[in-house]
């Protein structure tokens, strides 16, 4: 009776354990979630190819184009200005920018002019005798002799004889000895080449000035040259002469320049060669950062989008039937916040934001 009862309930463990079992699996298949298709909507645009224009951004420093070093030639006392010798101070072309203390040049000078016309007098009397004809013209010549003007060339020999007559007496020493010390008083004085505005002063009225010095730094106003760095691939593009937009970091102040001068060294370091663009302007000043405006070719068939939409440096997204698909473009010229390829058909459609995430096959949904 025992072994009857003990079966019977191992066949009822085993009949509920067969129910339990199907009924789990029955519970786990209602729960099994349903796949859901994720569609991302996004901002489509439309290619349309053009003829694109690249143009070379480049950055550098604005300097003056004309400028000197003042340098001393001479010694002496810095006694005066036209106007104050200090940084800031324009002064017109011609205007006296240092004058130094002559006063015991133009005395040895004056000394030298009356040693000459002493030698003149004393070879009067020979030359009236033996040259006659050229007696007028040297003694017009003392006559009008002054020490405190310029020396004046003297008279013009009328033969060899008389060349030599007047050589041997020393005139023709003396009187280059004089022009020569003329030239140089003319170093005490140093004037403004050209209209500018000082924008170094090393010395002060007064202060004793030696042969070598420097002195200062002068230069031109209005009148200034960008210099920038251009990639040697566009050198042959970049003509003395043409024209190029030039603007500030902000773009709030705009100027017109021309290619004035191309070196002819090639940097070989970041293979690229120094560009010098002209300007002029009232509102320029020299150590100004400026950016350039370089436009170097025409390129066909071509369109302009966001650099972000870039994968890889080639590959950008294209729509079709509603599915991202990864193209292949060719990059012509990158731009700050964009980029010109080619290799995009007219009416393909592309994205116009970038979508994280995004990936081959993608469904999405375009946002009109």
């Amino acid at each position: 009776m025992r072994k009857i009862i003990l079966s019977i309930l191992a066949l009822l463990i085993i009949v509920g354990a067969v129910y339990i079992a199907r009924q789990l699996a029955g519970m786990k298949e209602e729960v099994k979630p349903v796949e859901q298709k994720v569609v991302s909507s996004v901002y489509a645009q439309t290619v349309e190819n053009t003829s694109a224009s690249i143009t070379l951004s480049t950055s550098g420093s604005l300097m003056a184009r004309d400028r000197i070093d003042i340098f001393a030639e001479v010694q002496g006392i810095f006694e005066s200005s036209a106007r104050l010798f200090k940084p800031g101070s324009n002064f017109k072309k011609g205007e006296t920018l240092l004058l130094i203390n002559s006063d015991e040049f133009r005395a040895n000078i004056r000394a030298q002019k009356s040693n000459l016309q002493n030698q003149i007098v004393n070879f009067l009397p020979d030359l009236r005798i033996d040259y006659p004809d050229a007696f007028p013209d040297w003694q017009q010549y003392i006559r009008q002799f002054d020490e405190s003007m310029p020396l004046k060339p003297l008279p013009e020999a009328k033969s060899e004889q008389e060349k030599l007559f007047v050589g041997s007496k020393g005139v023709y020493t003396s009187f280059y000895n004089i022009s020569n010390l003329e030239e140089r008083l003319v170093k005490y004085t140093i004037k403004a080449p050209f209209n500018g505005v000082l924008t170094e002063a090393l010395v002060n009225p007064g202060a004793l000035v030696s042969p070598g010095q420097r002195l200062g730094e002068f230069i031109r106003n209005g009148l200034y040259e960008l210099e920038v760095n251009v990639n040697v691939t566009y050198m042959d593009l970049l003509k003395v002469g043409r024209s190029v937009e030039v603007h500030n970091m902000e773009r709030t102040k705009f100027w017109t320049g021309k290619v004035s001068r191309v070196n002819g060294k090639l940097d070989q370091a970041s293979q690229t060669i120094k560009v010098f663009i002209q300007l002029a302007g009232a509102d320029l000043k020299e150590g100004m950062y400026l950016e350039a405006d370089l436009e170097a070719k025409e390129v066909p068939n071509t369109f302009e989008m966001d650099r972000q939409l870039l994968q890889n440096d080639d590959k950008i997204f294209v729509i079709n039937n509603n599915l991202l698909e990864m193209v292949t473009v060719v990059p012509a010229f990158f731009k700050e916040n964009t980029v010109v390829v080619q290799g995009l058909a007219d009416g393909t459609q592309i994205l116009a934001k970038p979508v994280p995430g995004a990936y081959q096959g993608m469904r999405v949904k375009i946002i009109e």
